[in-house]
């Protein structure tokens, strides 16, 4: 018998469909920008897109302005999907669903992290052969982490809701109470589930302005 397909609220989908296209787009032109100008941890034959840079700097520009709107959504509306404290017992039993959730709040940290990092680089570096760079190697390091805790994210979510939760997520379907925007809001809460998804949403905000910020503040240095 077939497993019923979920229905996931609009409002989820929404978002989480525009950051998954972001950072996707992210992750695809980081790689093209790393193959271009460095590539000592390998390589593929790509053509060269002109100013790769300015485009992956435009995707993560736009990925930074939406994605406090996605961390306040995942720490006070979709918290059930990240770790809590229960988490950690449960891991170590080899529920697929504390692995999921835990791939999920990875990669809300490194997001947070590659943005960061990736707004304290200049653009002349990579050109220029300065590929050891502090900054450089950092963000290079949070793509990475990215990139892991994306597959782990697809891996487990299939392991734990199978078809059914893939195709939720692809859904056009809308019940009636989703047809209201003022609906989307209900079940929020106003503080995160637990102590340790409240320290990370204060990591996540804060890193994420300082993101918006610091550049801004050694550029007129």
């Amino acid at each position: 018998m077939a497993k019923p397909i979920p229905y996931q609220p609009l409002s989820l989908r929404l978002v989480h469909g525009a950051i998954a296209i972001l950072v996707l787009l992210a992750l695809l032109s980081g790689f093209w920008v790393y193959n271009t100008y460095d590539g000592r941890w390998g390589s593929l034959p790509l053509p060269k897109i002109p100013d790769i840079q300015g485009l992956h700097g435009t995707i993560a520009l736009v990925l930074l302005l939406l994605f406090p709107c996605f961390a306040l959504y995942c720490f006070h509306w979709g918290d059930r999907r990240l770790l809590y404290k229960k988490s950690l017992a449960q891991i170590s039993q080899g529920n697929w669903l504390a692995w999921h959730r835990l791939a999920n709040t990875l990669m809300l940290v490194a997001v947070t992290f590659a943005l960061i990092t990736g707004r304290m680089m200049k653009e002349e570096w990579l050109p220029a052969g300065e590929l050891n760079r502090g900054w450089y190697l950092a963000h290079l390091a949070a793509w990475s982490v990215v990139l892991l805790s994306l597959l782990a994210h697809l891996v487990l979510g299939a392991k734990a809701g199978g078809q059914p939760l893939l195709v939720s997520m692809l859904s056009f379907a809308i019940r009636p109470e989703d047809r209201r925007v003022r609906n989307w809001w209900r079940g929020g809460r106003l503080k995160p589930a637990s102590p340790l998804l409240l320290g990370l949403e204060i990591i996540v905000l804060l890193a994420t302005g300082a993101a918006f910020v610091l550049p801004a503040i050694i550029t007129a240095q």
